[in-house]
């Protein structure tokens, strides 16, 4: 599919747009649904101590769009090579536009999702999920202009295959954000401007980017943000920032950066964590104050809690063993809430300088998690399956009651 521009008008769209998504919900409602109604919002409940956040996926975006154009985008890659047919969440979209008060889209704005050919951008999803942002009053973190993954071979290559050199690659970047950054001026609070730059160790990850242009590709892409929309927050994004060795690495680039007068307005820390291996709390703790002197916004991004132990990773993909497939043992639930409970009492002790914790999903069934390496049943999330509220949730609503 060859798309240049949206697939409806964007303007024509945009009264049927709002219509389902501020009406659409009120009919047919299952019991369920009511008990969700009557559930209170999770963001309201921290309106006080810092933005509660999630990520959309495609089928949630879509959900609120006219039902022709979504029988054209039926397919989602969830960006790990995992073609996975797609159909609306309107109940997912609900749980999420009550719970976040800041969506952003899991995959849809990745590089090989809107721009997946030389001059070919796809920005349809992209449209949709800024046209719910503001028919909800929502905000927007975008995710992720440059990262190493989900980015075609093509972008590194000339016409012929071969390597771009580094002001053509410089060239190339600039295009593709001031194409997406210039779109969405004045709609969009932030974004994920680079992705996972750092090894462990805290050296630079040696990617086509760092190989192609250097260590300045970092902030070369934060200033071709800032040409295309000035007012907009600029955030670095990484995993592992419990890592003492990860985080010098990375602080110690962010505050060259800030002393050269780059723009970058903030820092996020993924916090994909394991129930049964949890980093050092302390160390938590530390990295969102050490990023906080830096003078910029320090946020948890995609938080969510792997349920699964070690063991079910060690198998193959003909030979694994979906071990939670008929439901969560009550014993791993009470693990998950004490964790989640445990994660909140450090952010709540932090809420002077943390300005965000965005989930990495609205539920269950829709966590990338239930597809890497490969299919297994997971429960990382505060929502289930049916979009119930999970005793995970009940306890941050009272967390954050007590406070």
């Amino acid at each position: 599919m060859n798309i240049t521009g949206t697939l409806f008008p964007y303007r024509e769209t945009a009264i049927v747009f709002s219509l389902i998504v501020l009406f659409g919900f009120q009919f047919g409602c299952s019991s369920t649904q009511t008990q969700q109604d009557d559930t209170p919002s999770l963001h309201e409940a921290y309106e006080d101590a810092f933005l509660i956040g999630t990520a959309l996926n495609r089928a949630q975006i879509l959900s609120a769009t006219p039902e022709a154009l979504r029988d054209t985008l039926r397919t989602d890659r969830r960006g790990y090579f995992m073609e996975q047919q797609i159909f609306p969440d309107p109940k997912g979209l609900k749980v999420g536009l009550k719970h976040f008060n800041v969506i952003t889209p899991e995959n849809v704005m990745k590089w090989e999702e809107i721009h997946p050919e030389p001059g070919v951008y796809d920005f349809e999803a992209a449209d949709r999920l800024v046209e719910i942002a503001e028919a909800n009053d929502k905000k927007i973190v975008a995710h992720t202009l440059v990262w190493h993954n989900q980015t075609p071979d093509w972008v590194f290559e000339d016409e012929e295959g071969n390597e771009l050199s580094r002001e053509a690659l410089l060239e190339r970047m600039r295009d593709h954000i001031h194409t997406i950054v210039g779109r969405y001026k004045g709609k969009i609070m932030g974004y994920d401007v680079v992705n996972e730059a750092f090894n462990t160790d805290g050296s630079f990850r040696e990617s086509k980017w760092y190989n192609i242009i250097g260590e300045d590709f970092i902030a070369k892409a934060f200033e071709y943000a800032h040409e295309a929309d000035p007012d907009a927050q600029l955030y670095y994004n990484d995993y592992h920032m419990e890592n003492p060795e990860k985080r010098a690495g990375i602080h110690e680039h962010l505050e060259k950066m800030i002393a050269d007068g780059v723009p970058i307005h903030g820092v996020g820390s993924q916090s994909h964590f394991s129930i049964n291996n949890m980093p050092d709390y302390e160390q938590i703790g530390k990295s969102i104050t050490e990023f906080s002197d830096l003078g910029i916004d320090v946020m948890i991004t995609e938080l969510d809690l792997n349920v699964l132990p070690a063991s079910v990773y060690q198998f193959d993909r003909n030979n694994r063993q979906d071990i939670y497939k008929d439901g969560l043992p009550e014993e791993v639930q009470q693990k998950l809430t004490e964790v989640y409970s445990d994660l909140f009492e450090i952010y709540l002790d932090h809420s002077d300088i943390l300005t965000r914790v965005t989930f990495w999903g609205v539920s269950d069934d829709g966590s990338w998690l239930n597809y890497l390496p490969f299919e297994q049943t997971n429960y990382p999330l505060l929502f289930d399956r049916n979009k119930d509220p999970k005793p995970a949730f009940d306890a941050l609503i009272e967390l954050a009651n007590n406070q």
